[in-house]
């Protein structure tokens, strides 16, 4: 189909109604941008070709979509989803596709199958629109019908005059359309911004369109709201609510076990393989990626991390950018940050955080630990209330922990410093220098017993 159909997707609105400084359609929903839920409802029947027209913030639209460069079309002046579309014909038209179908980027609940729906009508119609059915019709474009219910217009619902359009049906304009361009190109010229919003509209396209004698079809989808925009807070809450609710179904019928379903977050990104055992309350964003017979528990907040086959991450507990090894232990209260690396087995106990650090095959930090800029080898014990001091006021520095060393509790490591093979780190040390394998470090002042009872002098 990419072939042959092209996309356009429309996101230059600034969204007023949102009250914020954002372009709409980098409003976020469940950690991501609602733009990026239309481009993955058409990556499946367009594969990369679909172009996207900016405007309000273009560069914040842009950045965020990195991967998007040389697909993007400004349109300077907000006039309007037809001047949008004029202003991206000439990128379409040289795509060499012979239909386009364009939606706008603020409707995050659109599915593949919707739109395969419509751009079924090509071949047998020069435009087709989905159409729908809503409980509350509210600003939506009116679908107008003539005898035998063909489609003679879409009228603005403030331009909407019962005298000259007849009786409202309920049903509207869904904002999706399917354009041939040899036929629907040479009517782009005849639009015009006489409304009331004085905006050039690319329904009337379809009015032209029935002007000029080609084949018009309005596609309905019945009652099905998933194919509306989200136009302020309100509804951009209720669809991350129905975007939750469908990820998380859909990994449940997939093989995970999700504890109290109602409570669990997941982001469209994230990957989990039957399996896995999830407890609500828990929130999964980013590139996260977690692999079968994991257990993830309650009140843990995780973005961008990966989990391999059985290891367990305990109640509360917050997890970014790190990869735990398979049968490790995290938590409960453990925080790992960017960079953070668990190796088979490993262990990461109560109020421990770990930065851009390897904690090796076995080796245990279980309690009141910070590892930043650390590597820990395999079977090494850290005491409770050791710190890697890797920061000087300018730099960082690296610490190196030998296999099977054992940190006595309350011990400062100033980096750059390395604990060799089975050396042994006396509670209480501040270590400034290298420790060989196999040796012992004491590094704190020598402990004076007084007498609680002697009168002062």
């Amino acid at each position: 189909m990419s072939n042959t159909i092209s996309a356009l997707i429309l996101a230059a609105g600034k969204g007023t109604r949102m009250i914020s400084s954002r372009p709409k359609v980098l409003q976020t929903i469940l950690g991501e941008p609602m733009l990026l839920y239309v481009y993955r409802a058409l990556e499946p029947l367009f594969g990369r070709n679909i172009n996207t027209v900016v405007g309000f913030g273009a560069e914040q639209v842009e950045a965020a979509f990195p991967d998007r460069a040389g697909t993007f079309v400004l349109q300077e002046e907000q006039l309007g989803t037809g001047h949008a579309l004029q202003v991206a014909w000439d990128k379409i038209v040289a795509g060499g596709a012979e239909y386009c179908m364009v939606i706008n980027g603020d409707t995050p609940l659109v599915t593949a199958e919707a739109v395969e729906k419509l751009t079924s009508r090509a071949g047998k119609a020069d435009l087709a629109f989905m159409s729908i059915n809503p409980p509350d019709p509210g600003a939506f474009g009116r679908v107008v019908r003539g005898d035998g219910q063909h489609v003679r217009a879409i009228v603005e619902a403030k331009d909407y005059d019962l005298a000259v359009h007849g009786p409202v049906t309920g049903e509207v304009n869904a904002g999706i359309y399917l354009l041939r361009l040899s036929t629907v190109g040479p009517l782009l010229d005849g639009l015009r911004a006489e409304n009331k919003s004085g905006e050039y509209y690319i329904t009337d396209l379809v009015g032209l369109a029935v002007e000029n004698g080609l084949k018009v079809e309005g596609v309905s989808s019945g009652a099905d709201v998933n194919l509306m925009g989200i136009n302020n807070p309100s509804e951009l809450i209720a669809a991350e609510q129905t975007l939750r609710k469908r990820i998380v179904e859909g990994f449940i019928d997939q093989g995970v076990m999700i504890h109290n379903p109602d409570t669990v977050i997941i982001g469209p990104r994230v990957s989990i393989e039957p399996g896995v055992e999830v407890f609500g309350h828990v929130e999964i964003y980013g590139e996260s990626s977690i692999k079968s017979e994991a257990a993830l528990n309650s009140y843990t907040y995780i973005i961008d991390a990966v989990f391999d086959s059985k290891c367990v991450v305990r109640q509360f507990c917050h997890i970014e950018g790190a990869h735990v090894g398979p049968e490790c232990v995290v938590g409960p209260y453990a925080r790992l940050r960017q960079g953070a690396v668990l190796k088979r087995g490993s262990r990461v106990g109560n109020f421990v955080e770990m930065k851009k650090s390897e904690l090796g095959e076995g080796a245990k930090a279980n309690h009141l630990t910070y590892l930043g800029d650390a590597e820990v080898g395999a079977g090494s014990n850290i005491g409770a209330g050791t710190i890697t001091c890797n920061y000087d006021g300018r730099n960082k520095f690296k610490t190196t922990i030998g296999e099977g060393a054992f940190i006595g509790s309350n011990t400062a490591l100033v980096a750059p410093v390395t604990v060799g093979k089975d050396a042994l780190v006396a509670a209480g040390s501040t270590i400034t220098k290298n420790i060989p394998d196999e040796w012992t470090a004491i590094a704190r002042g020598k402990q004076s017993n007084l007498d609680r009872k002697m009168k002062k002098s």
